[in-house]
């Protein structure tokens, strides 16, 4: 499609922000536990996952995605659940990366397959990847995906991601309280002047099962002055508008790190981004309180201009500004998607 007709198809909510970021979840499924996410007391051997006839075709999130691309989206990640663990995974890849307009393609993997997987998943045509990994400390890191998988072997996936051509790979540790956040300070030594980013997340209140508390959220500005203690620190711009990372560089050069305050420093003004959940449902918010099915019109014969006029119908009125309002009380309020459906 012509750059200039797809600019002007451009959508913008009611605060204004663009549609410019489109998630994709291929599977509610993970073969981690961690317990901030998908804790075993909740999703154990009798939790009902989605059949396989209720998850998007790859042709249909293909079909789904060109849609958006002609409505302003310019980056697409693919996420989960667990995203490698939807089959043929490379295949989907391939076809999205053959997108007109798409500027770019990346995935978000906790990092378990990858050592098999980045050479197929860079030669489909993924453009980056970003791994989540919750501390060094193998004990800490064993107890928090609560499966007992190893630091090293996430390591060598991001090692292998590399070696592919998956970089920089940024590297996600969630924070919390208590948990893991006296390993932030080695986790920032780690990876600085590796040519890999390492974000640090301060833990939210995503889905309903994780007993999240206020107390438990190590904020931002704690994490950043732990390490500019030890690792001098200074801020640097942002690199495009709706970037949920504040950057801060190594004063000495070697590289950089990103903190997402989404508690402390909500971003709601800036956001640009939607979800889409494996069976087709769109969020506008990651705590969104219900999605807009998708699915029905792919499967009801719909065509892509009446699927387009849903989608601006859906973004015209949207509002959301969840991180902005909420308070130690509000996650008891409302009911939200669990991040393994709608993607993180």
């Amino acid at each position: 499609m012509d750059e200039g007709r797809r600019n002007e198809e451009g959508l913008t909510d009611t605060l204004n922000r663009p549609l410019h970021d489109l998630r994709i979840s291929v599977t509610d499924r993970c073969n981690f536990r961690c317990t901030y996410c998908m804790p075993k007391e909740v999703f154990g051997r009798d939790y009902q996952f989605l059949a396989r006839g209720e998850l998007l075709s790859f042709e249909e999130i293909t079909r789904l995605a060109r849609v958006f691309v002609q409505h302003g989206v310019e980056k697409v990640r693919l996420t989960g659940g667990e995203p490698t663990l939807r089959r043929d995974l490379p295949k989907l890849i391939e076809m999205l990366s053959r997108i007109d307009g798409l500027k770019d393609l990346t995935l978000t993997t906790n990092g378990s397959r990858l050592v098999e997987m980045a050479q197929s998943l860079r030669a489909a045509g993924l453009s980056r990847i970003t791994v989540s990994l919750d501390s060094l400390d193998d004990t800490v890191f064993r107890a928090m995906n609560d499966v007992d998988f190893s630091v090293s072997r996430v390591l060598d996936g991001i090692d292998a991601a590399s070696k592919a051509g998956l970089s920089p790979v940024k590297v996600n540790m969630v924070v919390k309280k208590g948990v893991n956040e006296h390993t932030v300070v080695a986790f920032a030594r780690q990876f600085k002047g590796s040519g890999h980013i390492v974000r640090f997340i301060e833990y939210m209140d995503v889905g309903n099962s994780n007993g999240w508390r206020l107390d438990d959220v190590t904020p931002a500005a704690e994490i950043v002055a732990m390490i500019d203690r030890e690792l001098p620190l200074e801020p640097a711009d942002p690199r495009y508008r709706g970037e949920v990372a504040n950057r801060w560089r190594y004063r000495d050069g070697s590289g950089e790190i990103g903190v997402i305050a989404s508690v402390t420093r909500p971003f709601c003004g800036d956001c640009t981004r939607a979800r889409l959940s494996a069976d087709g449902n769109l969020y506008t918010c990651l705590f969104a309180t219900k999605g807009h099915d998708f699915k029905w019109l792919l499967r009801g014969g719909k065509s892509d201009d009446e699927i387009a006029a849903f989608l601006r119908s859906v973004w015209s009125v949207r509002t959301d500004r969840y991180s902005e309002l909420r308070s130690s009380q509000t996650p008891g309020l409302r009911k939200k998607p669990e991040t393994s459906y709608i993607g993180g």
